[in-house]
Parts: structure tokens; C-alpha cells; sequence
């Protein structure tokens, strides 16, 4: 009997059906959309082997020059920026901490965090083992005062078992950042931030690390237009230290290993920690490579002349809709162009939106507002051809 051997064939994987993405660069419709320079780094970085951890030094030395940090890290997103500041701040160098974690009942684990700021997110910080301990209210909100969560409160809930503090940020936090930095400073507790959505506007890479927050995570797949999976974790050195160590690939003698010294002290290692809580957060070579590259476009305000694109596309929906129902005005929140779509009321304004994503192709406007009777569109991820599509969709169906 011959042998007789099968030839594979392999194909590239056929990819779902495109749609119009007027939502902007959220995670569930793929993130932002990667300028030339960005993919270019990512494939210029493929056919190459390298270090990660000097890898990961390099990167940790452009972040700490943009944000103005002690030290950065890039992670495989903003969430798992927090897994793993998370985990650094329940672990410090302690190995042993490292190895039991996310079980970490007999040392201190909790985060304190407002109530008001509890969301689907802080997942990320109970995987790595806190626990969150909530304060304060949000009398506004639920229309029966005028006080929201204050600073004191945090300090009323330190206690022997509290590890640091867990703040979201967002423009309008309460309590300011600093009073809580100021708090927390006071019993010798760090705060991590989630600001994983806060850029833009440019500046706050700089002005949310100055606050004193010990860490802070940003996403790098939205506005910084780097890989969906990339995000940037940056801070205290020593922490940094610590996240990084939990994340890489520790499958090296100790005699042997040689990371960056400015992202991972060795000194103040007993040995080699075995392969931490982030290991499954880990980010490629290709990711790290691109998110560099797009960052130094980010801060060196290489997209801001798309902006005029995107603001003539809006205007152009605005006046085929003009003998429509519907109500249109345009935004520029941080200087970036949203339209906001104002129907008569909340019901039609699902219905619309149902419809739009039921056409073909499918198109997704912001949904974020429609209780409102509102539907938001960002043109940060269409081009000319999706946005012709977008407005005779629309015109179609309001």
C-alpha cells in the first residue's frame, strides 16, 4: 500500500461582514483603526526575535518620557493594566505574596473605592485578588440630595487590611483626584487609576500621573490608535517593577538574568519569582512595537488633521437629514467632532438604531445616549466610502 500523505491547504480565514462603525473606537466593534505607521511597525517587527524584558525597558523609558512617570509598562490593554497594577500593589517584591495571589487573605487586600465608581471594569482588579470595600454616595444621581462621595469617607474605611485605593477617572469624578492622592499619601496607601477611556484630551497623559497617583492605566487602542490589545500602565517605578515581573516570561536562571534596570530592579529580588498572575496578560513584540509608534503620532499631534475630515463628514449628514424628523447638532467634546441625533423619543431612537444595525451592511451609531431619545455619531473610524453609506442609511431610515 503506498503512502499516500494529505496536503493542507491553508487559506486566509474569512472575516465577518463589514460593517459601519459610527460608534468610534470601542473594544466590541474592533478598536480604533491603525494609521500605515502603526501597521508598518507591527509587520517590521514580526520576522524578528528579541528580548522582551529589554524590550519592554525601552518602552518603559519612552512612556515614563510622555506621561512624565517614574516608569511605564505596556500591557495587552487598559483592563489588564489593572489586573496587573493591581496585583503589583497587593505583591510589591514579595515572591511569596506573588505566588499565592489571587489568594491573598492573610495580608492586606482590600481597595477603597466610591460607590458611585463601581463598574463592570473593576473586575479587573478583583481578579488579581482585592477586594473592594465601597463609601460614600451619589445623592445627585439618585435625586435625593446634593452631596456625592467626599474624601473623608475614604479615610474612615483605611484599616490594617486596606492595600490602596482603586479611582475611576473621568471629568466629572468626585472627589477630585488629588484630594484622594492627598488621603491615601496621609497612611502610606498608593491609588490606582482606571483612565483607561481619558484620552483625549492630549494632556491628560501628563496632568493624571502629576496628581500623585501611584498608577495609572490608559488605554492604547482608542485614541492612540495602537493594536486593540495594547494598553499602557505607568507610575511608580518600584510598582512598575513588580507588574512586570508578574507579567513576563520568568523561565530564566537567576544567575543567568539580566532585565533593564530601569524597569526591573534586581537587587531587590531574594531569586527568580515562578510565572506570575499576569502571564496570561502577556503583549507581542508586533504589539509593543506598534503602540510606540502610535503614541509618538499621538503625542506629537500626528492625527489632528483628520479632525477637519471628520467634522465636514458630520456636516454632510447634518444636511441630508435637514428635511428629516430628526434633530441635529454637532459636538466637539476635547476637540474631537460627534453628531448627536435627537429624535422624538427614546422608543424611536432604538427603533432606528435596531434597523440601522439590521440593514445591510450593518451600521452601529453610539447607543450610549439612547434613553435619551439620542443617537451618537463619531467619525473617528469611517472613511469616505463609510460614511456615504452611513448617510444614506440614515436618511433611509429616520
Amino acid at each position: 500500500m503506498s503512502d499516500q500523505r494529505s496536503v493542507i491547504s491553508f487559506q486566509q480565514p474569512a472575516m465577518p461582514q463589514h460593517i459601519i462603525n459610527a460608534s468610534g473606537p470601542v473594544t466590541r466593534l474592533g478598536g480604533a483603526l491603525m494609521p500605515s505607521p502603526v501597521l508598518n511597525s507591527y509587520t517590521n517587527a514580526a520576522p524578528s526575535s528579541v528580548s522582551m524584558e529589554q524590550l519592554q525597558g525601552e518602552a518603559s523609558g519612552k512612556i515614563a518620557d510622555v506621561t512624565g512617570a517614574e516608569s511605564g509598562l505596556i500591557t495587552s490593554g487598559a483592563a489588564a493594566g489593572l489586573t496587573l497594577g493591581a496585583a503589583a500593589i497587593l505583591a510589591g517584591h514579595d515572591l511569596r505574596r506573588m505566588e499565592c495571589l489571587p489568594h491573598a487573605d492573610d495580608f492586606p487586600c482590600e481597595f477603597v473605592i466610591a460607590r458611585e465608581q463601581r463598574n463592570g471594569y473593576d473586575h479587573a482588579v478583583r481578579a488579581a485578588g482585592a477586594r473592594l470595600v465601597e463609601v460614600g454616595m451619589n445623592e445627585p444621581g439618585a435625586g435625593s440630595g446634593v452631596r456625592r462621595t467626599e474624601a473623608w469617607e475614604y479615610e474612615t474605611a483605611f484599616s490594617e487590611n486596606t492595600a490602596g485605593v482603586l479611582y475611576v477617572y473621568g471629568p466629572d469624578s468626585s472627589p477630585p483626584l488629588p484630594e484622594i492622592v492627598a488621603v491615601a499619601r496621609k497612611h502610606k496607601l498608593p491609588v490606582l487609576v482606571d483612565a483607561a477611556g481619558e484620552l483625549p484630551p492630549r494632556e491628560n497623559l501628563l496632568s493624571i500621573p502629576a496628581s500623585g497617583a501611584d498608577l495609572v492605566a490608559f488605554s492604547g487602542g482608542k485614541a492612540i490608535r495602537g493594536p486593540q490589545a495594547t494598553g499602557i500602565l505607568c507610575g511608580k517605578r518600584e510598582l512598575i517593577s513588580s507588574a512586570a515581573l508578574q507579567m513576563l516570561d520568568m523561565d530564566d536562571h537567576f544567575e543567568l538574568w539580566d532585565p533593564p534596570a530601569n524597569l526591573i530592579d534586581k537587587s531587590k529580588l531574594p531569586g527568580m519569582p515562578r510565572h506570575g498572575i499576569g502571564r496570561a496578560l502577556k503583549v507581542s513584540k508586533e504589539d509593543i512595537a506598534a503602540l510606540l509608534t502610535a503614541l509618538e503620532l499621538f503625542v506629537s499631534s500626528g492625527y489632528e488633521e483628520v479632525i477637519p475630515k471628520a467634522r465636514k463628514m458630520l456636516e454632510d449628514i447634518v444636511t441630508a437629514l435637514a428635511d428629516t424628523p430628526a434633530n441635529c447638532a454637532l459636538d466637539e467634546p476635547n476637540g474631537q467632532p460627534r453628531l448627536v441625533i435627537t429624535m422624538s423619543n427614546r422608543a424611536e431612537a432604538f427603533e432606528i438604531c435596531q434597523r440601522l444595525r439590521e440593514g445591510d451592511p450593518p451600521v452601529y451609531v453610539g447607543h450610549g445616549r439612547l434613553a435619551e431619545g439620542k443617537l451618537v455619531v463619531d467619525p473617528s473610524c469611517l472613511d469616505a466610502d463609510d460614511a456615504a453609506i452611513l448617510t444614506e442609511r440614515l436618511s433611509e431610515v429616520i
